[in-house]
């Protein structure tokens, strides 16, 4: 009974036809239901993961992820390039400062999280090269694809006749075909040569996935030089007064940020002596009067301790190549010879002092801390002027960054200044809160002025300060980067490789001839893309030129140019050799086959009323 009531329910509407397949539907269901899908086991999950992970899709994902993971480091202070201000950026921010050092967001590009990403892309790359490779491989030693039974179907198609007094027989046709074809780089293959239709396969244009791949291969090579000199290269920062010598040394630099494998060992003890610097300032132009337009330091270098010394130039965007690192000019600056004595007459600091740029005209900051004075520390700071020039409101500025008139004013004061305490400080910054001023506008005493030669003693017995001339300085940055070179190089063969994958066209070619009962020669040609080709109608009126060149066939050449030479010409029809034999021509349907002789014509098209498909 319940059967009977089922059957009922599933019947179908009056009016209706019955629905025969709803038991196969309802079979196929149940079915589903009670299918249980095996599992993938540790294995079958690997190698899910292996195929997800060397998809191009996951590759250009984590590509776009390695260029967002690379935001913070350029948001937030890192630790390898300045400790100190990371330390200060802490105390700064004492309420997330902390989570962002949890987070590794100091030290970006060495964190957990970056490097997996880069190690993945790594991956990712790999496993999608590897396999295309291997089937292009196995693509170009196998022959051209088989010749398609309608070539009238392809996007571009044409016929030739080739007359009977010509001499030319089929296989002698194919043969002159496939000479033309290696002649334009096309790989070759005849069928059935010394049959009634002989036929050949020609395929071009395996230069694009070679292309592809090497774009490819070049990123891996890329990601792998940028890692080696990560991981093996370093670079750092000094400032050289004319007379200083660098050595390059760990004690040597002012600034050094090594790799993450570096080994003190790989610097090479190389020096450069700063003998002198010239800086050329524009005299003529009005409108850039005064701005510096040529800079050239006179150097002394020595690849090591006993080599010979070598005279040298360092100039902007010439840097030196030395022990395998790459010196470079940087900036430059004046650097005001001072000398203090404290309050026992002694000599409590002597020697240049760098100035730091602020300003137009090299009007700089200086800062002096003499941490030796005694029975107190002394400290300085204040503006260095190369040409000193004061207004009618009193404000002295800088006129001209030449040194016509020099001048140092400064402030001075005196007190702990905190260097015992092993925290690091700016020299080129002065925390005057725990200080206690000597010298100052706001004073009695008044600011300290000097120039060239002139010297000034300190209230209270403090001491006093000389300022005995200017120097000029220059900043260095000494780069090593042993994977540099080859990432110049992996990035050019990545453009060359994307270039040639962009213009460079995959298509395949079929010739197929055959012989009328008259002595006629008819041929056929048919040629298809691999992909966009906008210049495939090109090639067919190209290819059909050197066959009608090669058979001399001179009128029907001509009339091909008539008609625009560019395999559009004429509809095609149902001119195909194969159909020949079953079809029958129709009104307005002409074959040029070997089996319907009235097709005395040339015959190209840019397609057929059928459908087309690659064959």
């Amino acid at each position: 009974m319940s059967e009977r009531v089922n059957v009922k329910k599933k019947s179908p509407a009056p009016g209706t036809k019955p629905d025969a397949a709803t038991p196969v539907a309802d079979a196929v269901a149940a079915a589903k239901a009670q299918a249980v899908l095996p599992s993938l086991g540790p294995l079958g999950m690997l190698r899910w993961a292996w195929s997800q992970l060397t998809s191009m899709r996951t590759a250009l994902f984590l590509l776009l992820m390695l260029a967002v993971a690379a935001v913070p480091g350029s948001l937030f202070p890192q630790r390898p390039a300045n400790p100190s201000i990371v330390t200060q950026y802490i105390k700064d921010h004492p309420d997330y400062g902390k989570i962002l050092e949890s987070l590794q967001l100091y030290d970006v590009y060495s964190s957990a999280w970056f490097s997996a990403i880069y190690i993945l892309l790594f991956l990712s790359l790999i496993g999608c090269v590897i396999p295309r490779a291997i089937v292009h491989y196995k693509a170009m030693r196998s022959q051209p694809p088989r010749t398609p039974a309608r070539l009238s179907r392809l996007p571009e198609y044409g016929t030739l006749v080739i007359p009977a007094d010509a001499g030319i027989p089929a296989s002698a046709a194919v043969t002159g075909a496939a000479g033309l074809l290696k002649k334009r780089g096309y790989r070759v293959d005849i069928r059935d040569h010394d049959g009634a239709r002989p036929s050949l396969g020609a395929e071009r244009g395996f230069l694009r996935e070679v292309g592809n791949l090497v774009f490819h291969t070049a990123l891996i090579g890329v990601l792998v030089s940028v890692a080696i000199g990560g991981l093996f290269g370093y670079s750092g920062q000094r400032i050289l007064v004319e007379g200083d010598t660098f050595v390059n040394t760990l004690v040597g630099y002012d600034q050094f940020t090594p790799g993450t494998n570096f080994q003190s060992s790989q610097l090479q003890p190389y020096s450069v002596q700063l003998d002198k610097f010239d800086i050329t300032f524009d005299r003529e132009s009005k409108g850039k009067f005064g701005q510096p337009i040529d800079f050239k330091a006179d150097v002394t270098t020595k690849e090591t301790p006993d080599a010979p010394a070598k005279k040298d130039v360092l100039k902007v965007n010439d840097p030196l190549s030395l022990g395998g690192t790459s010196v470079y000019l940087t900036g430059n600056g004046y650097a005001p010879v001072i000398t203090i004595r404290d309050g026992a007459g002694n000599v409590a600091m002597q020697g240049p002092v760098v100035a730091k740029l602020q300003g137009q005209n090299y009007y700089s900051s200086v800062v002096i801390k003499v941490p030796d004075a005694k029975p107190e520390q002394l400290a300085f700071a204040g503006f260095f002027l190369p040409t000193a020039f004061v207004t009618d409101q009193g404000v002295t500025f800088s006129a001209d960054p030449e040194l016509i008139n020099p001048q140092l004013t400064l402030n001075s004061y005196y007190g702990d200044l905190g260097l015992g305490s092993g925290a690091p400080q700016n020299v080129f910054e002065l925390d005057v809160q725990k200080l206690t001023p000597l010298n100052a506008r706001n004073l009695p005493t008044k600011g300290i002025v000097l120039t060239p030669g002139a010297s000034y003693t300190l209230p209270d017995g403090k001491g006093s300060i000389s300022f005995d001339g200017v120097k000029r300085y220059v900043g260095v940055d000494i780069h090593h980067n042993p994977g540099q070179l080859y990432a110049l190089i992996f990035a050019l063969l990545a453009v060359a490789g994307l270039v040639t994958s962009l213009y460079v066209n995959r298509r395949r070619v079929w010739v197929r001839t055959g012989t009328h009962a008259d002595g006629r020669t008819m041929v056929e040609y048919g040629l298809l893309a691999r992909g966009e080709d906008h210049r495939l109608a090109g090639e067919a009126a190209a290819l059909r030129t050197l066959l009608a060149a090669e058979w001399r066939l001179g009128e029907q050449g001509s009339s091909a140019a008539a008609t625009g030479g560019d395999s559009q010409s004429a509809p095609s029809g149902t001119a195909d050799n194969d159909r020949a034999d079953t079809d029958a021509p129709g009104a307005g349907a002409h074959h040029a086959s070997p089996e319907h002789p009235e097709a005395d014509f040339i015959q190209s098209t840019a397609g057929s009323h059928e459908p087309k498909k690659d064959q």
